[in-house]
């Protein structure tokens, strides 16, 4: 009988330490995994969720994640109105799941289609827009061109077509200091 006991008593201690080592590994292995995770992993995983987010200059735009992009993403802010935001210029993002995508899994079209590409869709339609700068500057403009790395826009009133008459200047815009391009569709 004392046999009997001290082998289920060893049996027990292993199977513990067993466990033990199959929960230290699944711990490592979700660490390793999430240490190879970028923020637009987290945004695609999110798409058509409602988030809050802070940008750099304390802009804070709440609606839902449409489109992720490499390098930025689209919220729709409802009531017909949307916003471009660059990724660099993210401050914070609150109502995320806790999905993920897979790294690397987006199509071919969406892994490529940069900032610069979202923002040339924006100059084609002539759309009045306001631009949030990263050190917290916001100017009423109208995309006229767009660069490799920079955005011209022309300045002028809040909401108004753009009129050569109505442009008070024209202003280049590293992409580097752009947080935000805000339209209203529709």
């Amino acid at each position: 009988m004392r046999w009997d006991d001290l082998f289920t008593d060893l049996e027990a201690q292993a199977e513990a330490l067993d466990v033990a080592a199959r929960a230290a590994e699944v711990g490592e292995r979700t660490r390793a995994e999430v240490s190879g995770l970028a923020v637009r992993d987290r945004l695609r995983a999110a798409q058509g969720t409602s988030v809050r987010i802070r940008l750099a200059g304390g802009a804070a735009i709440a609606g839902t994640v449409q489109r992720v992009g490499p390098d930025w993403l689209l919220i729709d802010e409802g009531a017909g109105r949307e916003c471009v935001l660059a990724i660099t210029a993210l401050r914070s993002v609150s109502g995320l799941g806790r999905f993920s995508a897979v790294p690397g899994s987006e199509g071919v079209v969406e892994s490529r289609l940069a900032l610069r590409s979202a923002l040339r869709g924006i100059a084609r339609d002539r759309s009045a827009v306001r631009v949030h700068l990263v050190d917290g500057d916001v100017l009423d403009a109208t995309v006229d061109r767009v660069g490799a790395d920079f955005v011209e826009i022309a300045r002028h009133a809040a909401g108004e077509p753009r009129r050569p008459g109505e442009v008070r200047e024209v202003v280049l815009v590293p992409f580097a200091a752009l947080a935000a391009v805000r339209r209203t569709v529709g």
